[in-house]
């Protein structure tokens, strides 16, 4: 049976998943955590997450490929684009491609939680 309850973190820093993974799994939300596209596409098959947090710029194939490959997948999942750049021409690429939301480092932890937690009503 489906978990709705899933969050899928991918960010190549380690502090940054490690800690969504402890912010949100105290909202007893699941989080599953990978480091680059490749786990994260393999996590979007096998775990059907409900929501995931994007890091923009990753080692090999970057964000924007990556969200392109997980709609294709799955075109219900919400995609949380995050950035530390003032891109505005990769926010309009990940808008069109279906991103849920867009936020920028350094993480606002207000907006994040609001942002997901919209995704995981009580």
């Amino acid at each position: 049976m489906e978990n709705t309850q899933k969050l899928l973190v991918v960010d190549d820093e380690i502090d940054v998943r490690n800690f969504f993974t402890n912010f949100f799994g105290r909202r007893e939300i699941e989080v599953l955590a990978v480091s680059n596209a490749e786990e994260a596409i393999k996590m979007v098959v096998s775990e059907r997450p409900k929501a995931i947090l994007l890091d923009i710029k990753l080692e090999g194939m970057d964000g924007i490929e990556t969200l392109r490959r997980i709609k294709e997948l799955d075109k219900q999942v919400k995609v949380i684009m995050v950035t530390g750049r003032e891109d505005d021409e990769a926010k309009q690429e990940t808008k069109r491609l279906g991103a849920y939301g867009f936020i920028h480092k350094p993480i606002e932890l207000d907006e994040v939680e609001k942002l997901v937690m919209k995704l995981f009503p009580k």
